[in-house]
């Protein structure tokens, strides 16, 4: 009985969590055990190609790291499967997700400052108030985005949108607006709260309450010596109190306090002779400078109690993944190990140049103040090659936890940080010049042979940088979204300058053959390693070719290995632009394009038409009964409907005319070469025709009508809203006098054919 009962309390211990509301309950250390989770809620935000997704189900949220390749939109009920991470607070990493419906987007809440800073409504669609302070587009790659920095309740909020329209954006300078989106967190590389962000997934989503009263560019010009003159800022942060231990101690500038895995950069003023390893606490500011939480115009007290901390021991690549991570370093006291490339006397600091696992970093030791003690303390000599272990803090130049490895610097508190833990070899300059003098008769043989070493370094380190800069052309070509062909051509040119001149050349799958390739293979030997897609099957091959008598080695692993990623890298990023440039721009159901894309037509075709005084028409389709067919039928054979439909409309155009779903059973159409109305009403003439044979489906028919509306440019409107207006006025006119003149204006809908 005991058995069964410990069996059945197992079973539901592993049992997945199933709503939001059970999963908020969830603590990070719970979260650390990777319980599973098999919910439903409403996408509220969807961000592809970076896997961003917030859901929502009634007050409870979550953000989810969704995995690759969804097709998500905001209102889709969906199940998401997967586990709980720890974090800011537990998230999804997702593993699997599944659209149950079609939904809308839940209605947001409004929230103030303060409640988004206090992450009471972290995750949540919400709806502020804010004011424009800069808007900027963003080259991002796949989703183009626009950075806006906002004023809620008088307090900085940031806020992305998705999308690149560089005119809106200008238009929002100094606005006030009414602006949805899901509100998160702004984080450190320790995944500490920095500030607020807004996730906003269009610009439909910014409602413009109202414009600035004066143009910006208009504003008079004032010197640059005035410049303060227009700065107006009440400060209301108020003071925090920390404790921790003295780790690193500049007098007059900062200090650092570290407790645990946490620690933070103290600015003071204080000359007080505070001693490293003692236990103090600090009272300050809260502020936010490049990206790190910072405590400035602080004071100190010393408890003068030793604690010290004992530092972490670390790797080069750990301390510059740091930034990939919840478990960064910066301002950590760490220890890490390197050799000895250079030493810099400077009049502020001694700077140590080392290397780590094929990663340059440098250990610095600052002077202090030099009005103080204007005598400089001699230099620690390290023999270059000389391998050392340096303690100090650790300094990341980048604080976005989502970036990859990030440059690191280590500030040293004293000289005697530097311990070390091997000399240089015997062969060093001070032996050979012992060797000049007592065996002359080598001394060119030895010289010779010290500058061929150097020269054949200092190549190396050269051919390293070169492909280094030429990697970063390529991956800026990625994001900057160059043609494929050729950022995949440069791959190949790298590959080759990698091995030395080796032809090399990518065969793309069911694709074209790019770069070097010999005509004749036969005496040669090859190479070659499969381009991986990170789903499916792979995506190419990219090959190389040797002289037969060479034998593989290993660079020839690396540099192919390096193309795979880079190509990969390449043509998914390609794939998934093209797919959600097409996304933006097409109806899904019907694949024919949608309200957006027509406006962007429709301003283009008034801006060319002015120019060049022509007429051109819109149609505004809206079809008759459309309702009945779900209703009757269901969902299903109303989506057939549609596209039958679509299709129907397509084949009565002409080249150049342009036809879109506007939504539900609406529909437009673009005519831009007319010479007058009766050109346009011709084309209504024909798409009203193509309704004349019955849709038929699997046991129904369905015999259908449309009522169309004609605007004329510049007759019936001059701008894209008039046109609109105009239109859609005139279809509904045609609907009224359609219904007068047929009673039975509903289609005749009969199962199995039968009316």
């Amino acid at each position: 009985m005991l058995a069964v009962l410990w069996m059945a309390s197992a079973a539901a211990a592993q049992a997945p969590l199933n709503s939001l509301a059970a999963i908020e309950k969830v603590t990070n250390a719970q979260a650390a055990q990777m319980p599973g989770v098999d919910f439903v809620a409403t996408v509220t935000y969807f961000r592809g190609g970076e896997h961003t997704l917030f859901v929502e189900d009634g007050n409870a949220a979550i953000f989810v790291n969704a995995p690759a390749n969804p097709k998500l939109a905001p209102g889709e009920l969906v199940r998401v499967q997967g586990v709980l991470r720890p974090s800011f607070r537990p998230y999804v990493e997702g593993r699997r997700i599944t659209v149950l419906d079609y939904g809308s987007v839940p209605p947001p809440e409004p929230a103030t400052f303060k409640e988004m800073l206090g992450a009471q409504k972290d995750c949540m669609l919400v709806q502020v108030r804010a004011v424009i302070r800069s808007a900027d587009v963003l080259p991002s790659i796949p989703v183009p985005t626009t950075a806006l920095h906002m004023l809620v309740d008088g307090a900085p909020v940031d806020a992305t949108v998705d999308s690149a329209d560089v005119a809106a954006a200008a238009n929002l300078l100094d606005a006030e607006v009414e602006i949805t989106g899901v509100t998160s967190g702004e984080f450190d590389n320790k995944m500490q709260q920095t500030g607020v962000l807004l996730h906003v997934q269009n610009l439909a989503s910014i409602k413009v309450l109202d414009h600035a009263g004066v143009n910006p560019w208009s504003l008079p010009i004032t010197p640059m010596d005035r410049i303060i003159s227009g700065y107006d800022v009440r400060e209301l942060t108020q003071r925090i109190h920390v404790h921790g231990t003295i780790t690193y101690y500049e007098p007059g500038n900062a200090l650092v306090l570290q407790n645990g895995a946490k620690s933070a950069w103290v600015s003071t003023s204080t000359y007080q002779p505070l001693r490293i390893g003692d236990d103090a606490d600090a009272v300050g500011f809260p502020d936010v400078q490049n990206g790190f939480l910072k405590l400035t115009h602080s004071e100190v007290e010393d408890h003068l109690v030793q604690q010290p901390v004992v530092p972490a021991l670390l790797t080069a690549k750990e301390l510059a993944s740091g930034g990939n991570s919840a478990q960064g370093h910066n301002f950590d006291l760490v220890s890490v190990e390197g050799l000895v490339i250079t030493e810099v006397r400077q009049p502020s600091e001694d700077d140590y140049l080392l290397s780590s696992g094929g990663r340059l970093f440098s250990a610095i030791y600052e002077h202090g103040n030099a009005l103080a003690d204007p005598a400089l303390p001699p230099m620690r000599q390290v023999p270059v090659g000389t391998e050392v272990r340096v303690t100090g803090i650790c300094m990341l130049e980048n604080a976005n936890p989502f970036n990859g490895e990030v440059p690191f610097t280590i500030r040293m508190r004293n000289l005697d940080d530097v311990q070390v833990i091997a000399k240089p070899g015997w062969l060093n300059v001070q032996h050979l010049t012992e060797l000049v003098i007592v065996l002359l008769v080598l001394i060119f043989f030895i010289g010779a042979r010290n500058a061929y070493a150097e020269r054949r370094a200092r190549r190396k380190i050269a051919g390293l940088a070169y492909v280094e800069r030429r990697r970063g052309k390529i991956l800026e070509g990625i994001n900057n979204s160059q043609p494929l062909a050729e950022i995949l051509e440069q791959i190949t040119e790298l590959v080759s300058y990698r091995l030395g001149g080796a032809p090399c050349w990518c065969q793309v799958a069911e694709g074209p053959k790019l770069g070097n390739r010999p005509a004749e293979l036969a005496p040669l030997r090859m190479a070659e390693m499969l381009i991986p897609g990170r789903s499916g099957p792979a995506l190419g091959t990219i090959c190389a070719a040797f002289d037969a008598s060479t034998h593989p080695a290993a660079i020839e692993k690396e540099a192919l290995s390096m193309a795979t990623g880079l190509a990969t890298l390449a043509i998914e990023t390609s794939r998934l632009y093209t797919d959600l440039v097409h996304r933006s721009e097409f109806d899904l159901l019907t694949d024919i394009q949608n309200r957006f894309a027509l406006e962007k037509h429709l301003d283009m075709l008034i801006h060319v038409s002015r120019q060049s005084a022509k007429i051109f028409g819109l149609l505004y389709i809206d079809l008759n009964d459309f309702k009945q067919v779900n209703d009757l039928f269901g969902h299903r054979a109303g989506d057939l409907y549609l596209q039958e439909i679509a299709l129907r409309m397509k084949r009565q155009l002409r080249p150049g005319d342009v036809l879109a779903r506007l939504g539900g059973d609406e529909f437009a159409v673009l005519v831009p070469h007319i010479r007058c109305r009766a050109d346009a009403e011709e084309i209504s003439l024909r798409l009203e025709a193509c309704f004349a044979a019955p849709f038929r489906g699997d046991g129904y028919e369905v015999n259908g009508s449309a009522s169309i509306g004609i605007a004329i440019y510049p007759d019936d409107g001059s701008s894209k809203d008039e046109l609109l207006s105009a239109a859609d006025a005139a279809m509904y006119t045609n609907k009224q006098a359609r219904s007068r003149r047929n009673a039975a204006s509903a289609p005749e809908l009969a199962p199995g054919g039968r009316r």
